[in-house]
């Protein structure tokens, strides 16, 4: 019932699997069943981060050095930093502003999406930002993270290239580093196992095998968190101590109806802004006793964190704002905690 651990280095001549660093059965179990969910072909990589290095060196091979990249203004910072670093223009843009990503994508190689984005959660319109990008000839990948492929589906949307760093919500459990891309072009699919097999980015099979557990509840983990998250993000906007809440699944979020028309929910990660500015915030993370001040996300326990902490954190991120990662703890007892973190002098 269980896909086994196959942990070999080496293989005999003449089968299947030619050497460890080319294929192994339990990657391949996990691939087939992430691909099936995004609709594509999976390859597995080490960690997220090996996953987002190999998707822009997969679509960028071949393509004019001076080209530049159209990046969120608000992503990931070290996804942020890794292509910065490739010496290519960065065109920085709020990926939920599509009149200002479509004025960015004439000239541009690369359009890099996250939906939602990593902390603020904007939504992008990623049919309207894929059908610009296909007039301009420029390839698209989504990092669809935050969202998993239970909410969000890139490639039938038009995008080349989906990542996910499937530490979070695909494994669950905080405890492996895994990374994926997925193609639905046979092509692009060649091109990452051929990085991953020249530069060994590879996952191990103990990792593989606890993503793949993962995958077994990740429907009813997603929808008890997200259920949770929802009551939390309403229940914090009344809260006196709370200035913003940022969240999809409110109507009154700049992204609510973006999300309800194009995700099958609005994931499980909510953010605040404080009153108070950097110091309350660090204050709120320090007096939690449930929820755990750690970095990350996607876990069955509940984490928060103030994102503006990291040295690299994006300049448009508030000082004040915590990442909250509602995880499956009973609502109320999440409540408790937070508001008295929250009320606490």
């Amino acid at each position: 019932m269980a896909t086994p651990v196959v942990a070999t280095s080496t293989f005999g001549a003449g089968g299947v699997h030619g050497y460890g660093r080319y294929s192994n059965p339990t990657w391949q179990a996990l691939e087939s069943a992430l691909g099936s969910l995004d609709g594509g072909t999976a390859v597995t990589f080490s960690s997220g981060m090996a996953a987002v290095a190999a998707a822009q060196a997969v679509l960028l091979s071949g393509i004019d050095p001076s080209a530049a990249m159209v990046v969120p203004a608000d992503g990931y910072h070290t996804t942020v930093a890794l292509l910065a670093g490739l010496g290519r223009p960065l065109r920085e843009v709020s990926m939920a502003d599509t009149e200002a990503v479509v004025a960015a994508l004439p000239g541009a190689a690369l359009l890099w999406v996250e939906c939602p984005t990593n902390p603020l959660l904007q939504v992008a319109d990623l049919p309207a930002l894929c059908a610009a990008a296909r007039r301009t000839g420029t390839r698209v990948c989504v990092d669809a993270t935050t969202a998993t492929p239970l909410l969000l589906r890139p490639l039938e949307m038009g995008a080349d290239l989906v990542v996910h760093a499937a530490t979070k919500y695909l494994s669950g459990h905080s405890d492996t580093l895994l990374g994926a891309v997925v193609a639905g072009r046979q092509d692009l699919v060649d091109q990452a196992v051929a990085h991953r097999s020249m530069y060994g980015a590879i996952p191990g099979p103990f990792e593989a095998w606890l993503v793949l557990r993962g995958l077994r509840t990740l429907p009813v983990r997603l929808d008890r968190a997200q259920h949770t998250a929802g009551e939390l993000a309403r229940r914090l906007q009344a809260h006196p101590a709370v200035q913003r809440v940022r969240y999809p699944g409110l109507p009154g979020d700049p992204g609510h109806r973006r999300a309800r028309d194009t995700m099958d929910g609005p994931g499980a990660l909510i953010a605040i802004e404080v009153h108070g500015g950097q110091d309350a915030a660090d204050a709120v993370a320090a007096r939690t006793r449930l929820w755990v001040n750690t970095t990350s996300f996607g876990g069955v326990e509940s984490t928060l964190e103030r994102r503006r902490r990291w040295p690299g954190e994006r300049p448009c991120v508030p000082a004040s704002l915590l990442r909250l990662s509602v995880g499956l703890e009973d609502v109320e007892d999440l409540w408790d905690d937070l508001d008295a973190a929250l009320t606490r002098p």
